[in-house]
């Protein structure tokens, strides 16, 4: 049963006269509290019965008993409740993770493609030491990143397409090598 008995209250607060308001609203508040924190936590059940404590000042001032009170309090405060289980719901914040409990995500692959990838180079390295000297300067050159035309005066070539002629067939000579096809 979500609503407290009569019987849960101090017997001081059941019996206390229509001026002592505020002692009532006190011996709620730890009621409206517990109850908010059992149903969405600890973290907003202050704020939830401090705006059910706002409705009542506002609209409810003229009630004083605490039979009247505490039914009207966790009426409201079952209100504020499903109001911001649907806004969170809205928002999307009702089913997300909290970020200390995710792992931190790494730079490094995952070990598949760590594999695959030196699976991939050893191939390649045994298809160029299969080459002949030619095809594995160009190849050399262009793993330090030179430009075609630096290729060109460093192997000595007479113009830019001989350089572009060589890494087409260099290239056509490693995929022989590596069965005639990229990727094993």
């Amino acid at each position: 049963m979500d609503q407290p008995m009569d019987s849960d209250l101090p017997l001081d607060a059941l019996s206390a006269p229509a001026s002592s308001r505020e002692e009532v609203l006190a011996s709620l508040r730890e009621r409206l509290v517990a109850f908010a924190a059992s149903r969405h936590g600890r973290s907003s059940a202050e704020d939830l019965v401090q705006e059910v404590f706002v409705v009542l000042e506002e609209k409810y001032a003229h009630l004083s008993r605490v039979e009247d009170l505490m039914p009207l309090c966790f009426q409201i405060l079952r209100f504020k409740l499903a109001g911001l289980q649907r806004k969170e719901w809205r928002r999307g914040e009702a089913d997300h993770a909290q970020v200390e409990e995710l792992p931190l995500a790494s730079d490094a692959p995952d070990p598949e493609t760590q594999a695959m990838r030196s699976q991939m180079l050893a191939r390649l390295i045994d298809g160029i030491q299969q080459m002949g000297p030619k095809c594995r300067d160009l190849f050399r050159f262009k793993l330090q990143g030179k430009a075609f035309q630096e290729i060109q005066g460093l192997m000595g070539a007479e113009s830019l397409n001989t350089v572009y002629t060589w890494d087409h067939r260099c290239r056509k000579q490693l995929l022989a090598h590596l069965g005639g096809r990229w990727t094993p």
